[in-house]
């Protein structure tokens, strides 16, 4: 069937990242994706000009909606705890329900190629920099980034781990548990120099940190 172009290339995305999945970039040729696509090889290169072109639309798509879909969630929250639990949600559940780009995103193979690392870390750069902008902690931007990096690693790791059978892979129950760990984590950051703070603590006060 002739599907407009928009469609096709909707299409040719999601198909093609089913079998990167499988298959990873070096393992895949672009007659599979044709195939598996039910399209002429001609009518993929129409829409991408190379394996390298189509897989960085892919890894493209898959930042972009899981960028999107945890902007939303945080977005809908009231408060600081709501965030923290809904972010995490987010991601889980788009992780649950996109194995595929999750393991094309995050994959081993994706970070051996030069290219495609730097755009894994972009992507993970993005994620940062969204939950760095909800932590209200008194610290300079760049202790704010690494708190925010540390909790993209649990995410992360957390995400590895639904591949195996035995995984836990209920988002809200994931989140719940992280997000336990991430809120009172952050609520025990103290704010400024070690010197500065065990003074502070001596005379019995403790600046806290939490996410807006």
């Amino acid at each position: 069937m002739r599907l407009p172009a928009d469609q096709r290339r909707r299409q040719l995305l999601d198909v093609a990242c089913d079998v990167f999945a499988a298959g990873g970039f070096h393992g895949t040729s672009m007659d599979e994706v044709a195939v598996a696509a039910g399209v002429t090889k001609p009518v993929l290169y129409q829409h991408f000009p190379s394996k390298r072109a189509l897989y960085g639309e892919v890894l493209g798509d898959v930042e972009s909606r899981l960028l999107t879909h945890v902007r939303r969630a945080t977005s809908e929250a009231h408060t600081g705890r709501e965030r923290v639990e809904a972010g995490f949600t987010a991601y889980f559940r788009f992780v649950t329900e996109n194995d595929a780009g999750f393991r094309v995103l995050f994959g081993a193979p994706v970070r051996n190629d030069p290219e495609f690392s730097r755009f894994v870390q972009h992507t993970i750069d993005q994620i940062a920099e969204l939950i760095a902008g909800l932590i209200d902690i008194d610290v300079d931007e760049e202790h704010r980034r690494v708190l925010a990096h540390a909790l993209v690693g649990m995410a992360e790791a957390t995400s590895r781990r639904l591949q195996r059978a035995d995984a836990e892979r209920d988002p809200r129950r994931l989140a719940r548990w992280l997000s336990e760990m991430a809120w009172f984590g952050l609520r025990g950051v103290r704010t400024g120099e070690p010197d500065a703070v065990a003074g502070s603590a001596s005379g019995g006060e403790r600046a806290h940190g939490r996410l807006r």
